[in-house]
């Protein structure tokens, strides 16, 4: 790896002496060549300690580990010495290049894009720290090695990273630096405990929602019952004469009840008497907006996704032709730590601490809604208590920021569950239609397939119409080797404010095309598991994950009764992964997911556990999507506010899962979302492996198996 001196941000010395680093990679490729962007940062203190700014947003994911474990290896220190911290808004030097450069956490990217930077910064920086000691101790740099903090070389010579900090600053930062081979390993790769993890069980790791700051008070928001509507107007004086009411503030998006605690604010708030303009949201409906969607499948524009062959003509003379259509439901994100932010206006500048994915948009964001400048907006990033996509929008910060500035007080913005759950950025619904031609082998000699949904990537950067969204296509173009396919996609905007959820497209996507083959399988009267093998051939990896998923699961061996076997496949974020879900159905004909056997190669693994515990979340969170929950509207107004009605997965339901993780040596592939994405098509194929009836539209629910 190399990086010029001219391309990497010069090194300054702090007032502690010690020595802050930034390192340089390959981070965009502009017109005029490729940029080096330093994106992440070491500070090597006097004291020894290694602090690593990390760019990525701590929601779960692991990056609190993963991150400072790419570091140490090239340090040679113990994981155990490196601290953490997030980076502060500066999409220059912490932008997300795999994300088109916002400083954004999503994607399953965190890895992916720190595992050649942030092993090179750790080189260069320690390259930099023998520099420093060669030159103190007049020595050949060949004489010396760095490793467990210290510098060491002849006649018993060592100093700590920390003492040769202040001089190393000085050096020409190293234009080529060695890497460590893989086989010399000593922390990547290892199974390591998270670091975060003492601080997130003996309550000092600091959530958005354990803010505190001096004189802070309270906010609770009301919102118009539909996303988008506005006050006409409002009485709020018996709010105002309620125990601790401090103020009530209008803003664009409701109105606030500001108070001494949040329990008063929220208690005064159900008290205001608000008439609203509803908009013309106050139509919508689930049922309308679905109308409107398959209506699109064949009204609107489609935008060519890819095409090999003539796939139409060759369906349109087949005599055996298999047709489907699926259907993803509308979904909330619901991370149980609801919306909150904490803001100060004072002065013409803001302060901003709480939880989100994305720091340059809200720190810009904000500077517009109070009309300040962005370099007079300060934020600092907590843990988050969930994020899944929800935290990438930022409407609760712009609020919390418009409050503190009418009442010129710190002030914490809390909602409520309700409050969160119907005033959602959704999941969008998705209708795939999918076509294909069957030989007289059985397998498909064409396919077709079609997606129409919502734009999310067109609301969130105003992606123009005309333009395909590359977050609606992921995992459309599935591996199986067919002759002749179409594969295209129709954006239609059903209305309702939509966000990127975790797995984003991968999930109706995955759902339509697993579902689909098994499908195909059935109609040719084959095994799935060997139906899919015949059209892997061309991608060893996915048949390769396949065969030890099946192996995994027992497939083909005798199941006890009542019980039956699904199995789908997907590559997403560069992860091969396939899934085998073991199912049966309760008394009352509700589905019950005993096991789910799953094999996935991701490339490199920086940290194995870490790689399994996202497996096993990913399933988790994409079972409750599977088989029970869903967002309806009636009158524009979200009918679902609670755990209630929308129900989690919870311990006693959660499946025995059986992870077998490939060795490989590829690219590290993303893993934090994968597994949602699939186990919908396992759990789907193995209910109609059990009963013989095909569910086709999310949530599969005892009510859908009786209707199916």
């Amino acid at each position: 790896m190399t990086t010029s001196r001219r391309d990497f941000l010069k090194t300054s010395s702090m007032t502690t002496g010690g020595l802050l680093m930034g390192f340089a990679l390959p981070g965009a490729l502009q017109a005029a060549g490729t940029v080096h962007t330093p994106n992440a940062w070491v500070h090597i203190a006097d004291d020894n300690t290694i602090t690593l700014i990390s760019a990525r947003s701590e929601m779960g994911q692991g990056v609190y580990t993963s991150m400072p474990m790419l570091i140490a290896e090239e340090l040679n220190v113990d994981i155990k010495r490196i601290k953490v911290a997030i980076a502060p808004p500066d999409a220059k030097l912490y932008g997300n290049p795999l994300l088109g450069g916002p400083q954004l956490t999503g994607g399953s990217t965190s890895v992916r894009d720190g595992w050649e930077k942030l092993r090179v910064g750790g080189a260069q920086v320690r390259e930099m720290l023998i520099s420093a000691a060669a030159a103190k101790w007049n020595v050949d740099r060949s004489e010396l090695k760095a490793d467990n903090g210290m510098v060491t070389g002849p006649k018993g010579k060592k100093a700590t990273y920390g003492s040769l900090a202040a001089d190393a600053s000085k050096l020409p930062v190293p234009e080529k630096v060695s890497l460590k081979d893989p086989k010399d390993f000593k922390i990547v790769g290892k199974r390591t405990r998270r670091l975060d993890t003492p601080a997130k069980t003996n309550g000092t790791a600091e959530f958005g929602i354990d803010v505190k700051l001096p004189g802070m008070v309270y906010a609770a928001l009301e919102q118009c019952p539909v996303i988008g509507g506005k006050v006409k107007s409002v009485d709020s004086a018996k709010a105002k004469s309620m125990p601790g009411v401090l103020a009530v503030v209008e803003i664009p998006d409701g109105v606030a009840v500001v108070a001494n605690s949040w329990w008063r604010a929220n208690v005064a708030r159900k008290t205001l008497n608000i008439t609203w303009d509803e908009g013309a949201g106050a139509n919508l409906t689930h049922t309308n907006m679905l109308e409107g969607t398959r209506a699109a499948v064949k009204t609107g524009t489609p935008l060519p996704l890819k095409a090999v062959g003539d796939a139409d003509a060759v369906i349109a003379s087949a005599k055996n032709v298999v047709r489907a259509e699926y259907v993803s439901q509308l979904l909330s994100h619901s991370p149980l730590e609801p919306m909150n932010f904490t803001a100060s206006y004072n002065n013409g500048k803001v302060q901003l601490i709480g939880p989100t994915q994305w720091q340059d948009a809200a720190q810009s964001a904000i500077a517009v809604a109070v009309g300040v400048k962005p370099e007079d907006v300060s934020l600092k990033t907590t843990f988050l208590g969930g994020g899944f996509g929800r935290r990438i929008d930022i409407d609760f910060i712009i609020q919390a920021a418009q409050i503190s500035k009418a009442v010129g007080k710190p002030v914490k913005l809390v909602w409520s569950r309700e409050d969160d759950m119907t005033h959602d950025f959704y999941r969008p619904a998705a209708v795939n239609t999918m076509a294909a031609a069957m030989g007289a082998d059985g397998k498909p000699s064409a396919m077709t397939f079609r997606l129409t949904s919502q734009s999310i990537t067109g609301r969130v950067f105003g992606l123009p119409a005309e333009v395909q969204d590359p977050l609606m296509t992921e995992a459309a173009v599935a591996y199986y080797d067919i002759p002749a396919t179409k594969h295209d996609v129709v954006k239609h905007d059903a209305g309702l404010r939509v966000g990127y959820w975790r797995s984003v497209s991968h999930a109706f996507n995955a759902f339509a095309n697993e579902s689909f083959i098994d499908e195909l399988a059935k109609s040719a009267g084959q095994d799935p598991v060997a139906y899919r093998q015949s059209l892997l051939g061309k991608s060893p990896r996915m048949a390769n994950v396949l065969k030890l998923a099946a192996e995994k699961s027992g497939w083909g061996k005798p199941l006890a009764a009542g019980r039956a076997r699904g199995v789908a496949v997907m590559e997403g974020y560069d992860t091969f992964m396939a899934q085998v879900a073991e199912i049966s159905l309760d008394k009352e004909g509700k589905v019950r997911v005993h096991r789910v056997s799953v094999a996935a190669d991701l490339g490199y693994m920086v940290n194995p556990d870490t790689v399994e515990a996202q497996i096993q979340s990913g399933i988790v969170f994409g079972l409750g999507a599977a088989t029970m929950q869903e967002i309806t509207l009636e009158k524009g107004r979200v009918q679902q506010t609670n755990f209630n009605t929308f129900p989690v997965v919870r311990m006693n339901e959660s499946p025995v899962m059986d992870i077998v993780l490939v060795n490989s040596t590829e690219k590290p592939g993303g893993i934090g979302e994968p597994a949602t994405a699939l186990i919908g098509p396992a759990v789907a194929n193995a209910v109609a492996s059990l009963t013989g009836k095909r569910i086709r539209k999310l949530p599969i629910t005892a009510n859908a198996i009786k209707q199916a």
